[in-house]
Parts: C-alpha cells; structure tokens; sequence
C-alpha cells in the first residue's frame, strides 16, 4: 500500500497502513489504505457496520500520547522546529490584521452600526482573547499541527473532531477567499480605479456569485508556491511585511485624526445595542487566524514559553490597532459616507488627501498578503493532522522531506480556496464564516472544561454526573440568550432567568466539582470562568448572525456528515482497529522478550 502494510486484526479483518510514508504518489492506495475500500464487497460489508461502528467512534477519545507520537508520525517526516515567539507573535499580526478592518470596518458603520463600531470590536475582542486563553493551554500541553482538532479529538471525541474540523476547514477555505476578494479591491484602488473596476461580470450566474475575480487566483496561487517551500521563510517573509504593515495603520491612525471632526460622533448609538452586536458577530471575521498559530506548535522550539506570549501579544496589539482605526475612520467623515469597499483609501480621498489613498492601499495589499500567507500555513496543517488519523485521505499528510512543509494539502486547500474566491460575494463570506469560526470557538472552551474537571478512570460518577449537568446548562442558558436576542427587538424578561441560571451554573462548577487535572507548563486564569464565558459570548454572537448564513452553515454541516458516514467513520474505524492490534502485538513481543531474558 502506498503509506505501508499492516496486519490483520481478528474481528474484522483490518487492514491499514501502519508503517511511516517513504515518498508520495497518487495510487489509489495513498488516498484509501484502509480494508473498507479494497473492494466493493468490503465496503458495503462495512456500510451495514455503520451502526456498531458509529457507536464505537461516537465518544472514543484519543490519546495525548498517540497524538504527540503515533498520529505525527504517519506523515513520514517531522516538521522542522525553527519558530519562536516573535515569530508567532508576527504570524498572529499577520494571519489578524487583513481585509477585515480595511474592508468590513466600512460595510457595519455605514449600514448597521454606525460610530459604535469601535464597540463592536470591542466586544469581538474580548470574546476572541476568551478564546485565545483557551487555544494557549492546549497547543502548550498538546502541540501538534492539528490545533483545534487534536484538541477536541481529545476530549470530546473523534465525532464532535470531525464536524469541527470540516468547519475550520471551511472556515479557512473561506477566510481566504474573502480576503483574496479584498485584495482585487483594494489593487484596483491602488491603480486610480473603482474597487470591483478588475471584476467580470457574468450575467448568466446569480446575482451574489455573478462578479467573478481572477486577479484573487492569481493572488492565492502566488501564495501557494511561498508556503509550500518554507515555513520558516514565510515566516521572515511575514514579520517583514507585517512590521510595514504596522507602520501603515500607525500612519492611517496619525493622518486621520489630523482631519477628525467630532461632530461625526453626535450620532454615537444610531443603531442601538442590537446593532453593536450585529456588527460584532460579522467583525468576529476580523479577528480569525490567530487559531492558524496554534496549528505551528509543532514547529515552535520551546511551546510551553513561546505560544503564550506569541498569542496574547499578537491579540492584545491587533485589538488596540482595530479600536484606534475604527474610532478614526469614523472621525474623518459621517459614517454615512462611509464607502463599505475600500472605506480608508475613499476617506482620505473625501478628505482631500488623495495622495495618502495609496500608502492606504499599500498598506492594505501588505496586511492581506501576509494573512493569506499564514491562512495558507494554518490550514495545510490542519488538514495534515485530519489526514493522519485517517478522517481525510492520508495522501494529504504527506510532509515534504526537503522543504519540511506538507505540500500536497496546502496546494489542494489553495486551489478550493481560489474556487470560492473566483465566484463569492465577500458579503456572504463574512458571515458564514463567522458561524464556522464562532461554533469552534465555543467547542474548544467546552473541550477545556471537559479537560479540566474530567479524566478517565480517575474522575468518580458523581463528579461526572454533576459535571455533565452544569455544563448542559450553560449551553442551554446560553443558547435560550442568543434565540430570544434574535427573535426580540425589546423584550427583556428572559434575560432575567437566562443570565442568572448561566452565572449559578458556572459557580456550580466551580464550587461542586473539583479540577481533575491542572496544567503542567501553562495554565488558562479563572477556570472555570474564562472558558464559561468565552461559550456563552459565542453563542450570544451567533444569535446575531443572519438565516441565510445559518442554512449555509447547515448545508454544509449535512454534507460534512454525509462524508463522515460513507467515508470518514470507517476509514478511522480500521485505523484505530488496526493501531490496538499492532499496539497489543508490540506488548506480546516486548512480553516474549523478557521472558527470554528471565529463562536465559
């Protein structure tokens, strides 16, 4: 087989490689080892499985172990280790600061927010630093190139693993054509030409996927060719880029406040709350890719030290940058005004300072270059963790021996990436990618209660029973916020039980249930606060997300399941039959062993 041989188990007959990958083709083999697809009759005897099956890999949960070891391994080849934090405080600039304050910024402040905009991304910040306490802990205690999905495999299990990861997964394909569409914009604007001047019009299409972007191909397959060659190049390539791009902001912040008026304030809160929080769960946008950082905790020479301060910095630093522009934009013109395209290249234009449109607009490129960059980073290794455990075929957990980079699954995320792009308004992009980016969020805060309060054999029933509860019922306080903030313009009665029944739930954690399991280099503050809170802002920010978005996110989570049932689950089911027979075959031998030893 092309990612090895392996040995039959008694059950059922399991075969699947076991061995490491000693080069990459394109058999049939290299995408589908496992028994289940050896033949037709193989698979349909595996379909009528799928019950057991399903049952056995609902709640199975991997091992730190097997994936700091076994599960790295598959790919053939290590990742080299040549990062430190101020290379991750950089890729988290980098992968942040984009086409979400240069773009989305004008598109919520001049239809739905207005002024408060800077609150708006107030709020997201807080709710996205929640998160990146959250993501710290476990790429410090588990750093592997899979992020997010390692953690939830390992505490919530190979299931919730699957719908999350085809959801980040999504969330990047997205990301990045969102943000490749920007760029088009802002090079036309650079040019002395409208922002969608370099779009064809295809009249055929419908009216959202009608305004097709070649100069976004062209951009991402540039993309593609940097990160597939070097990680630590890209890395350099970026601290660069991105150290410019901070100049620009700086110069984007001094220049406009020079032109503010404050009288563009009078009108603060036109739209209210429900418009701070309806731009805030589309400006989320603006704050995804830090989560790509901890996909390069495998590359990362010292994790326990570096990842903590690369991530809070990059955080702290992007959230003080996003108020300062936001604030000043607003400043310079009323938020009417406010072109919802390219808004700081036309505000300085209104202002009458054109000159100062193209350093804008440069500054602009740089940002969005350097996210689609380490985008491009983040979601190849995402993919070659899912790869390695076989949820996706192994082909894509293929790491290059020269370059150290896996190069099959960032040239196959890039061309899907230009797809979308070539096609999608950025409108609809923002949103279904703030669902995606807002449910795995609020899984990896759950997933570290679950760490925190629950391990295996050591944690009694009744502790169990009680954890289960209260966790239930902050999910449940949270969710019953969100739906009546969504479906009530001015009610205010169920806050009066949501809220309260949310803050006694937590305190109920964290008074009857005692922390099975302390972290060993790096810790989240506040457990099990931060983490309840970060659950309960996502999903509150969810409820502010529009229909539309939802039933996309919904027809892709059924697709997603689809492939799980007929591809995925028994792929998985045979890898893991087959690593316990090798495992318990390796502990025979070391048995046989010493009892040689003890006879001779």
């Amino acid at each position: 087989m092309g990612t090895g041989e392996g040995e039959s188990d008694a059950a059922g007959g399991v075969v699947v490689a076991v061995k490491r990958r000693r080069g990459c083709s394109c058999t049939k083999d290299d995408f589908f080892p496992e028994e289940t697809f050896q033949s037709w009759e193989s698979y349909m005897r595996s379909l009528r499985q799928t019950g057991p099956r399903l049952r056995d890999r609902l709640f199975s949960r991997s091992q730190e172990h097997a994936e700091l070891h076994e599960v790295r391994e598959r790919s053939g080849h290590e990742m080299k280790k040549n990062l430190n934090w101020w290379d991750l405080m950089w890729f988290g600039i980098g992968a942040v600061i984009g086409s979400g304050i240069f773009v989305l910024t004008g598109q919520e402040a001049n239809s739905v927010v207005g002024p408060a905009v800077v609150l708006s991304y107030v709020v997201s910040g807080i709710s996205a630093m929640l998160s990146v306490f959250c993501y710290t802990e476990f790429a410090v205690e588990i750093p592997v190139a899979g992020g997010s999905f390692s953690y939830l495999r390992v505490e919530l299990g190979d299931f919730v693993a699957f719908v999350a990861a085809g959801n980040i997964l999504l969330e990047y394909v997205i990301g990045g054509a969102a943000v490749a569409r920007s760029w088009t914009s802002y090079f036309a604007t650079l040019l002395n030409h409208q922002p969608n001047d370099f779009l064809i019009h295809a009249t055929a299409l419908a009216s959202d996927y009608s305004h097709l972007d070649p100069i976004a191909v062209v951009v991402i397959a540039i993309v593609c060719l940097v990160a597939a060659v070097s990680t630590k190049g890209t890395s350099r390539f970026n601290y660069i880029a991105s150290i410019l791009h901070v100049v620009v902001i700086l110069f984007v912040i001094v220049a406009g406040l020079t032109k503010a008026k404050s009288s563009n304030l009078d009108d603060f809160f036109h739209f209210g709350a429900r418009g701070i929080f309806h731009a805030s769960a589309v400006l989320f946008f603006a704050y995804v890719g830090f989560d790509a950082v901890s996909t390069m905790a495998e590359e990362t020479k010292n994790p326990a030290r570096d990842i903590p301060i690369g991530l809070v910095c990059s955080m702290s630093i992007t959230t003080l940058a996003y108020c300062a522009m936001a604030i000043t934009l607003c400043l310079m013109q009323p938020y009417g005004n406010i072109d919802p395209h390219a808004p700081f290249s036309v505000a300085f234009q209104n202002v009458g300072m054109n000159w100062a449109k193209y350093i804008v607009a440069f500054g602009a490129l740089k940002g969005m270059t350097t996210v689609l960059l380490v985008s491009a980073v983040g979601q190849a290794r995402y993919l070659t963790h899912m790869a390695r455990t076989h949820m996706m075929p192994p082909w894509f957990a293929h790491v290059d021996p020269r370059t150290g980079t896996p190069i099959n699954a960032t040239v196959v995320m890039l061309v899907a990436t230009a797809v979308i792009a070539f096609f999608t308004d950025l409108g609809i992009l923002a949103n279904l990618l703030s669902i995606s980016t807002l449910f795995i969020f609020m899984l990896v805060a759950l997933a570290l209660l679950v760490r925190r309060y629950y391990v295996s054999g050591q944690t009694s029933s009744a502790d169990r029973a009680k954890l289960v509860g209260f966790l239930l019922l902050i999910l449940a306080s949270s969710v019953a916020t969100a739906v009546y903030w969504a479906a009530t313009d001015k009610g205010w009665v169920a806050y009066v039980v949501t809220v309260p029944a949310w803050l006694l739930a937590t305190a109920g954690l964290w008074w009857w249930v005692p922390q099975a399991r302390q972290p060993r280099l790096w810790g989240v503050p506040l457990v099990p606060w931060l983490p309840s809170a970060s659950i309960a802002i996502n999903i509150f920010l969810l409820g502010s997300i529009d229909r539309k978005s939802f039933m996309r996110f919904g027809i892709w989570t059924v697709l997603l399941l689809l492939y799980y049932f007929f591809v995925g689950l028994h792929a998985t089911y045979d890898t893991a039959k087959a690593t316990e027979a090798a495992s318990a075959g390796k502990t025979m031998e070391e048995g046989s062993a010493m009892d040689n030893d003890t006879h001779s």
